[in-house]
């Protein structure tokens, strides 16, 4: 969720109606978003994910005007198509391969308007942006430099600018180990042979994304003129981003005028306004719903949601606005259809099969395990089942994410030691013994195999202490195992055994391996123990 503020004066003005503060609320909080809070007149929402235009006032304004019948139908934007050039340089391909860019021109800039402005930035650059590390921004007055613009990627050393916040001309390198934003954006980059940069027609530097612009094209008030330039690592969510920017700076007034981006082999107009077309089936909504609405009905609310539709027999044409980049499946536009209609007003009735459900047998084995944990002494964390491919525990081979949010979140776990010592880590500085242990599923050749793991820290923490609490558990459970000698990286040779239940191998105990140790920087012996659940079912 993101949190939204909006003044009220300023709500009014865009929506172009007057309604009580509670009013608005009301109406947004049906259109999907939580009411956070209200501070004079100040109103704060939660926004899901999903719906990035409305991460300004302008985004939630313009919803706003649909939903409550004011302004029906897809937005009319002022768009005009430009001249001006953005050339993609085949040298950023192993940077941040993507680009584009887009004007709008005539816009009245206010004290509201550029905080609302600066506020959508920082936002997207934080959810749609993945911190900047999936797409950057960069806002600048037009009227400062000349086009056509270029994209590139230049070796740290041979570039110098000026960039916000300090006033003196830096290089690339010096500004990612020196800038206040460098060392916090830089490391995106800093690991490449080359940096990224856009620069005017006289070479002057616009921007070094995604780390900072240069003050050469800060805005202003007397800024009338913007470009703004989009770059990333993923083609759709750079372009959704400018459409985004665009149409809400347009919301002001602004007109929108396309730029020539041009790819090594391709050209594209950007930003791109086209709707896309959605064909839907009426009544496989109305059976999702529970509504009998006609295909009339349901046009009269789309255009609510501020679609475009006709309808097609039992069918509907969905014209989906451009800035609408959550629109994946014929369920979204049926969501829409059922916010417009009123999720107040569709009847209450009983499920017409009663069930009554119950916990799965591994589920109440699993509370079993936590419960005679928490008996030893124990207390229970819960970590991320994302890890880092670098974490310095010896594992399995993980499973690799394809889209990962970062290297730090790329892989699945395959194991819990890694989680739980990461636990200790964070807690190093609380007095000791630590003693801690998870419940929790781990991913092994493509399937889920739940697992426990326990962990003690202290100065006298020994494999016999993980001897003694390994017999209790299967003891406990009901099973009888065997132990014997076995060797694993994670832990000491000599010190480190195998657990055998009814033939088969189900975990290893032992005293943890000085270099794991130094690795999370615990500095005390640590004893620890990780076994399969399935098996003592």
């Amino acid at each position: 969720m993101t949190n939204v503020s909006v003044r009220y004066g300023e709500l009014v003005e865009l929506v172009g109606k007057t309604l009580p503060i509670e009013e608005f609320v009301d109406r947004i909080t049906m259109m999907g978003s939580g009411h956070e809070a209200t501070e004079g007149d100040v109103i704060t929402f939660d926004i899901f994910p999903n719906r990035p235009d409305m991460y300004s006032a302008e985004g939630i304004a313009r919803a706003l005007r649909g939903f409550l019948g004011i302004e029906i139908g897809p937005p009319k934007f002022r768009v005009k198509q430009g001249a001006t050039a953005f050339l993609v340089d085949t040298s950023v391909e192993n940077v941040r391969p993507f680009g584009v860019g887009g004007i709008v021109r005539d816009v009245d800039l206010t004290e509201e308007s550029v905080a609302s402005l600066v506020d959508l930035q920082e936002k997207l650059h934080l959810t749609v942006g993945r911190r900047r590390r999936k797409v950057a921004i960069g806002i600048h007055d037009l009227d400062k430099v000349t086009p056509p613009f270029t994209y590139k990627a230049v070796p740290p050393d041979s570039m110098s600018f000026t960039p916000l916040g300090i006033a003196e001309k830096m290089t690339l390198r010096d500004i990612v180990t020196r800038h206040e934003k460098g060392r916090e954006f830089g490391p995106i980059v800093s690991d490449k042979p080359l940096f990224p940069i856009i620069t005017d027609a006289h070479g002057e530097v616009l921007s070094f994304p995604p780390v900072i612009n240069g003050i050469l094209t800060q805005l202003s008030p007397d800024t009338r003129n913007l470009f703004i330039d989009v770059t990333g690592t993923d083609l759709p969510a750079v372009r959704l981003t400018l459409t985004i920017l665009c149409t809400a700076l347009a919301d002001r007034g602004g007109t929108i005028e396309t730029v020539s981006t041009t790819f090594p082999d391709r050209r594209i107009m950007t930003p791109d306004l086209e709707p896309k077309i959605r064909i839907v089936d009426v009544p496989r909504g109305n059976k999702l719903l529970g509504l009998a609405l006609r295909p009339e009905e349901a046009v009269g609310l789309l255009r609510r949601m501020r679609y475009d539709a006709h309808a097609q027999g039992t069918k509907l044409a969905v014209e989906v606005p451009a800035y609408r980049g959550d629109i994946l499946h014929d369920w979204d536009i049926y969501e829409d259809l059922g916010i417009a209609y009123g999720y107040d007003k569709v009847p209450q009735t009983l499920a017409r099969q009663q069930t009554i459900g119950e916990p799965l047998r591994a589920a109440e084995f699993a509370n079993t395990l936590r419960g005679l944990m928490t008996g030893y002494g124990y207390i229970e964390v819960m970590t991320l089942a994302t890890t880092s491919p670098k974490a310095p525990v010896a594992a399995q081979r993980p499973a690799v994410i394809k889209n990962p949010v970062s290297e730090e979140f790329s892989v699945i776990r395959s194991g819990l030691l890694a989680g739980v010592l990461h636990t200790l880590r964070l807690n190093k500085h609380r007095e000791l013994p630590q003693r801690i242990f998870e419940v929790g599923d781990v991913v092994i050749d493509g399937a889920n195999v739940r697992r426990i793991a326990g962990i003690a820290i202290h100065p006298k923490a020994s494999f016999t202490e993980m001897k003694s609490l390994v017999q209790s558990l299967l003891r406990d459970v009901g099973k009888s195992g065997e132990i014997e000698a076995s060797a694993d990286a994670n832990y000491i040779p000599g010190r480190c055994a195998g657990i055998t239940v009814d033939g088969g191998s189900i975990g290893v105990f032992g005293e943890v391996h000085p270099r794991v140790i130094d690795a999370y920087e615990l500095g005390h012996p640590i004893g620890a123990f990780e076994i399969d659940v399935g098996p003592l079912r």
